[in-house]
């Protein structure tokens, strides 16, 4: 079975949130949760408890996806090493990198 984005499981935890905000009764949330986003009553249940210990809704964030380019090797050794000395993933300094960039314009 596939695992869904952090942005689905944000959409969801959000969800959830608004059920319980409305006053709905657990019993019928996990009902109601689990039939509009076509998910267990298990899976339902374990969102709306994630969702009781929120205090607003949680940030959705754009889906990653795969994006392949070619670099020079001793270009991609560069950039590892650094990421590593920072503890970034090669996905976080890129993306950082490419922010900031853009940001530029």
């Amino acid at each position: 079975m596939a695992r869904i984005s952090d942005a689905r499981k944000a959409e969801r935890l959000n969800y959830a949130w608004r059920l319980l905000q409305r006053g709905d009764h657990l019993g019928e949330a996990v009902e109601r949760m689990a039939r509009d986003c076509a998910i267990s009553a298990r899976q339902a249940y374990r969102y709306l408890e994630q969702a009781r210990g929120l205090k607003a809704p949680v940030a959705v964030s754009d889906e990653k996806v795969a994006f392949t380019v070619k670099l020079p090797r001793g270009l991609v050794r560069q950039v590892r090493d650094y990421a590593r000395t920072r503890r970034l993933s090669l996905s976080e300094l890129v993306g950082r990198a490419l922010r900031r960039l853009l940001a530029r314009r």
